[in-house]
């Protein structure tokens, strides 16, 4: 069983380290001490799982668990944190165990073993998100990029990815539009099949040269179509706003 330990204290990654040495199956492939980092090393080990703290600078544990969820195969997580008050949060972040400070060896042992059952049971597939993150998560050459959400322009589908147009340029991520509007329907709206716009970036609603319905971004270089599906749906978001 591949391992990554992320947390951001030495002597808890330490204590971890100890506790598995006595797992026959257990390896540590990375250790990471905040949340970025922690994607980083599960994007570079593909480990089976993800021993994850909460409290951690930057994009905290439960943050790094949905981005996780992502993930293609996704790793098991278990959560190792000094509260036990993010326990319902954590199962709802997709966590296998929940792991209160100072670790015991056996309830190490009993989460590992639900990791097993996990891994031999899990089915592969898209992972609805419990909660709305902060960023989305992009693969660049073999890289992770996190994009704060509140930077995005819009978003628009191309075959199997979405290009994510943001304030420092466009980067890709393996999600479907449509879970996106699920999740982020309060900061984007739909203006055609293949494309979401956030809604403060709008600046007017236009008719454009061929006749149809054309939205001009605050940031955008260009306008972009509006289906004319999606023209009552979005005068009305706008009208709302």
């Amino acid at each position: 069983m591949r391992i990554v330990i992320a947390d951001d204290e030495p002597l808890a990654r330490e204590r971890l380290r100890e506790l598995l040495a006595d797992q026959p199956d257990a390896e540590v492939v990375a250790e990471a001490a905040d949340g970025r980092a922690a994607l980083q090393a599960c994007a570079d080990h593909d480990p089976d799982l993800v021993l994850l703290d909460i409290a951690m600078p930057g994009i905290d544990g439960l943050e790094a668990a949905r981005h996780l969820a992502a993930f293609e195969p996704r790793p098991a997580v278990v959560f190792c944190t000094a509260f036990d008050a993010h326990a319902l949060s954590a199962f709802e972040a997709q966590a296998i165990d929940y792991l209160v400070k100072p670790v015991r060896a056996e309830r190490l042992a009993a989460a590992l073993e639900r990791v097993r059952t996990f891994a031999a049971g899990r089915a592969h597939g898209d992972v609805a998100h419990a909660a709305v993150r902060t960023h989305l998560c992009a693969r660049l050459r073999g890289s992770l990029r996190l994009v704060p959400v509140e930077d995005i322009h819009y978003l628009q589908a191309e075959e199997k990815y979405v290009v994510v147009h943001h304030a420092r340029g466009e980067d890709l991520v393996e999600e479907s539009l449509k879970s996106l509007e699920s999740e982020f329907g309060d900061r984007f709206v739909r203006i055609h099949r293949n494309c979401l716009v956030a809604r403060h970036e709008i600046v007017e609603l236009r008719r454009g040269e061929d006749g149809g319905a054309q939205v001009v971004l605050a940031h955008g270089p260009h306008p972009l179509e509006v289906s004319r599906r999606c023209l009552a749906p979005l005068r009305r978001a706008l009208a709302l706003a």
